[in-house]
């Protein structure tokens, strides 16, 4: 008899007896469908391991693959957003932070710190999408303020990896204002002669996109990011015309001038040493003052 024949019929297995996968063991591709563990992506830093797309990772994956053993001292850890607008749409948004910051462990769309790449000391800041799509308010803009105000005080150099969908329009007005806050803390940044790389990811869009974004000494991506201002879907409504194959991807911006260069997330922490290493001068290095130790966040 064919081993694939059941021999007899009308067994039913109880439910309490039922085997099956646990959630989050497995990852499929969204590109090329290509099945793996969850283990064997991760330490692929979470890129497809046959076609390398690059799936969105927060701040805690950035932090781990760009500071050294992952030891970095954390800026305004603290932060939240007020409410200045008593704003209220399916919920008031206080609930809406609280229960944001409760799903995800994140106090808002943007974490800051200090710590070491390749024994250079180095400023990041880093958006997370999961929090209200990575949108800027209040709270981003002066975190993002402050991390620059570090940089310059501490002669570090200062990365900006963003991941937005633009402007978070519960705080409206007071949130395009970070336009303009941290656009001019830039400024003073250069006027310090300290390098700043903006690092665009999946997506930058909106408000992002048309501020510090865009305003790197060197602007680099991920490949596949989806970068640009209004999205696809508007400008075809708008202009009326189909758009151009790949538009706003990447390597579309990086052709049209856009960008510097697109590097993979598994060369970004030699890329950005090596980048590093050729714009600094010796006296930034030697003259920089003394920061508090690092500690190491698991």
């Amino acid at each position: 008899m064919p081993w694939f024949k059941r021999a007899d019929k009308g067994i039913h297995t109880p439910t309490e007896q039922k085997k099956e996968t646990p959630d989050g063991l497995w990852y499929k591709c969204p590109e090329c469908k290509t099945v793996t563990s969850m283990a064997e992506h991760r330490k692929n830093l979470n890129t497809c391991v046959q076609c390398d797309y690059h799936d969105r990772i927060g701040s805690k994956e950035y932090f781990a693959i760009l500071f050294d053993n992952n030891e970095f001292t954390e800026l305004d850890a603290d932060m939240t957003s007020a409410d200045p607008l008593d704003f209220v749409d399916t919920k008031a948004y206080p609930q809406r932070i609280a229960a944001t910051q409760k799903a995800i462990g994140l106090k808002d769309a943007v974490r800051t710190a200090q710590g070491k790449i390749n024994g250079q000391d180095l400023t990041i800041a880093c958006m997370d999408f999961a929090f209200i799509g990575g949108s800027m308010g209040s709270v981003v803009g002066e975190k993002i303020a402050r991390a620059i105000d570090h940089a310059r005080k501490n002669r570090t150099p200062f990365l900006m990896i963003s991941k937005s969908g633009g402007a978070r329009m519960m705080e409206a007005g007071f949130s395009l204002m970070q336009m303009a806050k941290t656009s001019a803390r830039l400024a003073l940044l250069s006027e310090a002669k300290l390098p700043y790389i903006s690092m665009l990811t999946d997506p930058t869009t909106g408000g992002v996109t048309a501020s510090y974004a865009m305003l790197g000494d060197f602007n680099i991506s991920e490949p596949g990011a989806l970068i640009g201002f209004a999205g696809p879907r508007v400008i075809k409504e708008t202009i009326g015309k189909d758009l151009p194959k790949g538009f706003q991807s990447a390597e579309f911006v990086l052709e049209h001038g856009f960008l510097d260069f697109i590097v993979d997330r598994k060369q970004l922490k030699s890329k950005l040493g090596e980048l590093l290493s050729m714009v600094l001068l010796p006296e930034d290095v030697t003259t920089a003052p003394k920061v508090k130790k690092a500690t190491k966040v698991s």
